[in-house]
């Protein structure tokens, strides 16, 4: 729909909703730019605490993939009006303790009566406009490193249909409400760090050529958006991706939700198997992720090291970018 609209000339709008990227940045001063984005959405766990840190956490994530720091954010809340405020305070204290560990400060919101929980934040960060990282740049020769595990979307299924295993649930929430904050802070450690906001262009300086977060679109989709955004091919190496407990059991067992297919007749098209990639696997690939990792493409060895090191949660070296080829995304063993 977004395509039917007139477009807007503003020569400050630095990343606009045409890009497919995770947020929109716009120019503010020379030396910066706010990174603009919004998410909501209803409960995918069944305690009212974990559900606001996951909400926050996932709304966060698009200022990080972007490479911003987040700054401010206002809460969007749905609440029943019949509906008992105990577990709205406890959604609001879950949102908050994740704001406040990503130094983000909460500065008002909006609420409505609706028959439906709903929950989520628009959260505003800035960047220096020449360190804007989005989902093109990725160049030949670059390793893909992914730093979540996948499988959030299927075992969310379980859980609404009450056969999602303890250890699943954990697991899951532990992903979900692990902030994208450790890698970014690796990924963008030199970016300005002469001080006049100069992006490093060559050597073992250059920290990233391209990144986004997987959500929604799971990783087929948001692979596909980078490959075309940066004219380039991607192997994935199957065997290298990791998941979450529980997920291929959830596959396995049919907890496939509408997104997970969705995602599948969209991009299917562009992918090829090798020989041996199981099925519950290629499903995983379409997995709509909630608060998913990032995707990042980098040339640089000691990054890959240290994004692998440093974060607390599942993180892989998954593939390389190729020139761009067809098939235009390769999944092999």
């Amino acid at each position: 729909m977004l395509g039917k609209l007139a477009r807007q000339q503003d020569p400050n709008v630095l990343v606009g909703f045409d890009h497919a990227d995770d947020a929109g940045v716009y120019q503010i001063a020379p030396d910066q730019a706010l990174v603009q984005t919004v998410d909501f959405f209803t409960p995918i766990v069944d305690d009212p605490y974990a559900f606001g840190q996951i909400a926050a956490t996932n709304a966060l994530s698009d200022v990080y993939a972007m490479g911003g720091r987040p700054l401010t954010s206002l809460a969007l809340v749905c609440f029943p009006d019949k509906a008992d405020l105990q577990i709205l305070e406890r959604i609001l204290a879950g949102g908050l303790s994740k704001m406040i560990e990503a130094g983000c400060t909460v500065i008002g919101g909006h609420s409505i009566r609706d028959e439906e929980t709903k929950f989520g934040y628009s959260v505003t960060g800035v960047i220096h406009p020449k360190d804007i990282l989005t989902n093109g740049g990725a160049k030949p020769g670059d390793s893909l490193i992914l730093t979540k595990a996948l499988g959030t979307g299927v075992i969310s299924t379980a859980i609404k249909k009450g056969k999602a295993a303890p250890a699943w649930i954990d697991g899951a929430v532990q992903s979900m409400t692990t902030l994208n904050k450790v890698a970014v802070e690796i990924v963008t450690a030199k970016l300005g760090s002469s001080g006049n906001g100069q992006r490093p262009t060559t050597g073992d300086d250059l920290i990233v050529h391209s990144m986004t977060d997987i959500t929604g679109f799971g990783l087929i989709g948001h692979a596909r958006e980078m490959a075309l955004a940066s004219d380039v091919s991607l192997r994935i190496s199957a065997d290298s991706v990791p998941v979450l407990e529980g997920a291929r059991e959830c596959v396995r067992a049919g907890f496939i939700p509408g997104g997970l297919k969705n995602n599948r007749d969209f991009a299917e098209c562009m992918v090829e198997y090798g020989d041996g990639v199981p099925e519950e696997l290629r499903a995983l690939l379409f997995d709509p992720q909630t608060a998913g990792g990032l995707l990042i493409a980098t040339p640089n060895p000691e990054v890959v090291e240290q994004v692998l090191r440093r974060t607390r949660v599942s993180a892989a070296r998954i593939g390389e970018v190729l020139p761009n080829q067809k098939p235009r995304i390769r999944v092999t063993r």
